[in-house]
């Protein structure tokens, strides 16, 4: 089987995830405590993973000693993470934030919006490495003409993951009203598809 991202999953209670998440296209891994999870990172160099799903309270290494680890180390600095608590407070979610979070999940969260973060992050992973790489250059020799507020503030929301419909929704605008600024951008922008516009607006500093 073709999986789309391999994930770490690091939780003392995993059967949920560990279930699931293949259904959706992805491979998981499983560690039980943050030891097990860094000895897994460490040893399965080959075959990076593509992003870790971290619980907060586990036994041995809880959460935020696991990521305290990987942000400090050159080699995973720049996974991205979910981190997982039962634990709603706000000083919470700095937490996870200053110690290199990506993102921060509430337990029960819903499986929707679990997975619509996963694909962002992966997404922005992707851009990042893309952009890290060599330059994005427009498709054509034509000139970029300047973009609007409106399409930028739909640039913006594109570059942090947002689906069409995540955006209609924040805009209170029709997802074929999207739709049709998105193609008006890739035109100014000389450019066919989402991520090279967002790569190239990165790059020219229109967002």
């Amino acid at each position: 089987m073709s999986f789309i991202a391999r994930i770490l999953l690091v939780d003392d209670d995993p059967k949920y995830l560990k279930d699931v998440l293949p259904s959706y296209g992805y491979e998981v891994v499983v560690a039980l405590d943050g030891i097990n999870a860094l000895r897994a990172l460490k040893n399965e160099k080959e075959k990076p993973f593509n992003l870790v799903i971290l619980d907060v309270l586990m036994p041995n290494l809880d959460g935020w000693e696991t990521l305290k680890v990987i942000r400090s180390d050159k080699e995973t600095e720049s996974i991205p993470v979910i981190m997982l608590t039962a634990l709603d407070e706000d000083y919470q979610q700095v937490s996870a934030l200053k110690f290199g979070a990506d993102d921060y999940v509430i337990k029960p969260f819903s499986l929707p919006n679990l997975l619509a973060r996963i694909e962002a992050l992966m997404r922005r992973s992707v851009w990042k490495k893309e952009k890290s790489i060599a330059p994005v250059m427009p498709t054509s020799d034509e000139p970029i003409d300047e973009l609007t507020s409106r399409e930028k503030e739909i640039l913006n929301f594109v570059a942090k993951g947002s689906s069409n419909q995540e955006i209609a929704d924040k805009l209170f605008i029709r997802e074929v009203t999207v739709k049709t600024h998105l193609n008006n951008i890739f035109k100014k922008l000389n450019v066919s598809n989402r991520t090279q516009a967002v790569l190239l607006a990165m790059q020219l500093m229109i967002i």
